[in-house]
């Protein structure tokens, strides 16, 4: 066995002799590298790692801004796609798409499944191959053509078994039949979408007009192309559009001029994560700081290992062990420790992803691309490798020098040696205890937002007791839009019938479940120069009952007639926000006019309603403005009807399975082939628009705590040391007449001096780091006086009670025996 051996074998018989202080370093760097390990795995596979398509830095997302209308984020209209596709100089493939829902009949039960509408040439940019049949060509996007769908690897498995003939067989998707011609390959990802079916747009292009800006562009770039030269060429495309079509009747060209619309080119890889990636960083941040707590923790406890240790590491430096020798010593203990408690932190972090995989967050995107894979495992060995010398440098620097002749008197020990040591130990808590309040402010803070969010009054009330389903009635079904609507007052009654329900009515969409849309409109009452834009509004598509049915209070007027839907009379209700900006009292908007476009009809205001925080409680309630289901002349339709709408069915019993049977026979009673989906209660709906700022408090709390944790144990455990280097000391008061009370009090206020300054140092530096975190806060300030003072006062007392238990052990020391010992 040569000399890295022996070594290796000695270090392991020491840390087995000391079985307690082994199990608690291993349990605390597996902590840190546990949490550190899962936190990765999570940035890795979400930020880090590529999308999964040949050449992805190739790949850009194309958007565009509207700054004079205040859209930062401004989808494409079917005009700039075939303008962008035709004299583009800088892609080799584009194409937009959307995200849908389709109905599907004619197997077993009916179903509403996702969908993806995209024109020819959106995945050919992906460059991804249908594992059987083809892609969408231009044939199929052509109007007239015979009408194409592509599956998905898992609707084919779920609902043809695999079966490879299922290509040219045909599927009724929304009343219509159309032709199986490909299936993609399993490992098929569309962004952030799950698609079961893909459909192929079939935009006309002699019917084209400016406007209808509801898709979202993809391309890739030509070799060499940068992001810049792709955003310039858009930019230059962009005022080409408003000369190659015409604008919808009721706007005028000018129009669209004013909206002074701009280029937004970016990777395709942002629109996958979103606004995600600062919460993640800010995650792996405070796991960051866990894990130097951690270290600090074992390097206390290396120090006092080592300290006890001097008479050792003098007796082996006289006989000629070199300091080099000796440094390896303990630098091979702490990179050992570093190691080992690294594979217990991999199991740690393998348990939580499975825990957090198996939650699932809807908000996360790219979920199936986290894992415990390569890049992890090296991750997992660098930090424990640096850990082991991050703990393990400082005694290293503080005993691997022994001074032989002053170790070898009196035990081994000098005074200036003791207090160096002292010092060091009590620096290392005042830095734990720094670094516990960052995080436990930044966990306050979360707690707050989180608190300020469920005391949010969204609009509605008791979403407890409100199930939602969607339901929608294809045109090659019923074709009629008074027929459809119809159709859906039936289905209201039969709901209504059910035990237990005591309204129901139905829109468009409901709060909170991302399904907006958002226009300009026109007030009679003021005055348009030509070209002028008014400003947006949210626009929501009603029926009679609906507020009273969500439980949001009618303000002033009334609400919509069954008579007024029939009749299909010029009627609106508007949200309070709306009538105060343009009118300054809810009262005084009745009676007033608006629409849509200069060609549509005026509808007058019956009603306004209470604002609804339609994006979700941590947004501004829009001002919207609620229209009848059914209407005329309203965006260039002669009859407008909404065909697909939610239904909210106020139950006591809701979300329950016996009402939920109750719920889809009312409505397969009107129509058996009607798909029912998102089936959910109106508190399910509003959790998930909270669930990104629920995940970062879970994280955040989770790393708060075991700063807390460790935080305490390394005070426990300088104060417990002190006392026992301190044990004659005490002796010897307590022996000249000192209360056991002021001996407590001594112990304590050690404990709490080095609480105190830590506390101290750690409000600064969160005063500086939380502002980081102000994009995720709601209503509370980073510098929140509230969270500061209870943070401060948890971890004082914290300190207090792990200052006690050594304390009191420090009062009873009884002097005969601490003497005798010394």
């Amino acid at each position: 066995m040569g000399p890295f051996g022996q070594q290796l074998k000695h270090v392991l018989r020491s840390l087995a002799r000391t079985p307690m202080f082994t199990i608690v370093a291993l349990v605390t760097i597996a902590l840190g590298v546990g949490a550190n390990t899962a936190i990765f795995s999570i940035v890795n596979g979400i930020l880090l790692k590529p999308l999964p398509y040949p050449h992805p830095d190739e790949l850009v997302s194309v958007m565009q801004t509207a700054p004079a209308i205040g859209i930062v984020d401004c989808e494409l209209a079917p005009s700039d796609y075939f303008t962008f596709r035709e004299v583009n100089q800088t892609f080799q493939q584009f194409g937009v798409w959307t995200g849908d829902s389709s109905s599907i009949t004619g197997l077993a039960t009916p179903e509403q499944v996702r969908s993806l509408d995209v024109t020819e040439g959106t995945l050919n940019a992906l460059a991804i191959q249908p594992a059987l049949g083809r892609w969408f060509t231009a044939k199929d996007d052509s109007p007239g053509s015979p009408r194409t769908v592509l599956l998905t690897h898992g609707y084919w498995q779920r609902r043809f078994g695999g079966d490879a003939s299922v290509i040219g067989r045909h599927l009724l998707v929304d009343g219509e039949s159309r032709e199986i011609i490909g299936v993609m390959p399993q490992s098929f990802r569309f962004l952030d979408e799950k698609p079961d079916l893909i459909l192929p747009f079939r935009f006309d292009r002699a019917k084209t007009t400016l406007g209808n800006f509801s898709y979202r562009g993809i391309a890739r770039l030509k070799p060499g192309v940068t992001l810049a030269q792709a955003s310039a060429d858009v930019g230059r495309m962009i005022p080409m559009v408003n000369t190659r079509f015409q604008p919808p009747p009721g706007f005028s060209a000018k129009l669209f001029e004013e909206a002074r619309i701009q280029s937004n080119v970016r990777p395709l890889k942002q629109d996958v994560v979103g606004s995600l990636g600062k919460v993640l960083w800010v995650l792996m941040g405070s796991i960051g700081v866990v894990l130097l707590i951690a270290c600090a923790n074992v390097a206390n406890l290396l120090l006092v290992r080592a300290e006890g240790r001097q008479q050792e590491l003098a007796v082996r430096a006289a006989i000629g062990a070199s300091w080099v020798r000796l440094a390896g010593a303990l630098l091979m203990e702490s990179l050992l420790l570093g190691l080992l408690g690294g594979v217990a932190g991999l199991c740690l972090a393998y348990g939580a992803l499975r825990l957090l995989l198996s939650a699932a967050p809807d908000f996360l995107p790219r979920i199936e691309n986290i894992a415990i894979d390569p890049a992890a495992l090296l991750f997992t060995l660098a930090i424990s490798v640096v850990a082991g010398l991050l703990f393990g440098v400082i005694p290293v620097i503080k005993h691997a020098t022994p001074r032989v002749t002053q170790a070898l008197r009196a035990g081994g020990r000098t005074l200036s040696q003791s207090r160096e040591a002292h010092r060091a130990r009590n620096t290392l808590v005042v830095l734990q205890m720094a670094l516990a309040v960052v995080l436990l402010i930044g966990s306050g803070l979360m707690i707050r937002t989180f608190q300020a969010l469920r005391l949010v009054q969204p609009g509605f009330s008791d979403p407890a007791g409100l199930q939602t389903l969607r339901i929608f009635i294809p045109e090659a079904q019923v074709k009629e839009p008074v027929r459809v609507i119809r159709m859906m007052q039936e289905m209201q009654q039969k709901l209504a019938a059910i035990p237990g329900v005591s309204s129901v009515a139905f829109a468009n969409s409901v709060p909170t479940d991302g399904n907006n849309s958002t226009d300009l409109l026109y007030a009679e009452d003021r005055f348009y120069r030509e070209g002028q834009l008014p400003p947006l509004r949210r626009f929501k598509f009603v029926a009679p009952g609906f507020f009273q049915t969500m439980g949001t209070r009618l303000i002033a007027g009334r609400d919509f007639t069954w008579t007024d839907i029939y009749d299909q009379r010029n009627t609106c209700i508007v949200s309070e926000n709306m009538a105060r900006e343009m009118w300054h009292d809810p009262s005084a908007a009745l009676g007033k006019r608006v629409r849509e476009g200069m060609k549509d009809s005026w509808r007058e205001i019956v009603g306004v309603v209470a604002d609804v925080r339609h994006d979700g409680a941590d947004q501004k309630a829009p001002t919207a403005v609620y229209w009848p289901i059914l209407m005329t002349n309203f965006w260039g339709d002669s009859t407008h009807v909404q065909r697909g709408v939610v239904f909210a069915v106020r139950s006591a019993r809701a979300g329950s399975e016996s009402f939920l049977q109750q719920v889809r026979q009312a409505v397969w009673s009107i129509d058996s082939d009607l798909p029912i989906a998102r089936v959910r209660t109106m508190e399910q709906v509003y959790r998930e628009s909270m669930a990104r700022s629920s995940f970062t408090l879970v994280m955040l709390a989770v790393a708060g705590g075991m700063a807390l944790l460790l935080g305490i144990v390394g005070i426990y455990g300088v104060i417990s040391y002190s006392v026992l280097q301190r044990t004659r000391e005490m002796g010897i008061r307590i022996a000249l007449g000192a209360p056991q009370n002021a001996v407590k009090g001594m112990v304590v206020r050690h404990g709490m001096l080095l609480a105190a300054i830590g506390v101290v140092i750690g409000l600064g530096a969160a005063a500086a780091l939380t502002r980081i975190l102000a994009s995720l806060l709601f209503e509370i300030s980073p510098v929140d006086p509230l969270t500061y003072s209870a943070v401060s006062a948890v971890l004082l007392a914290a300190a207090a009670a792990a200052s006690y238990a050594p304390a009191y052990r420090a009062s009873h020391v009884n002097p005969v025996e601490a003497l005798r010992a010394e």
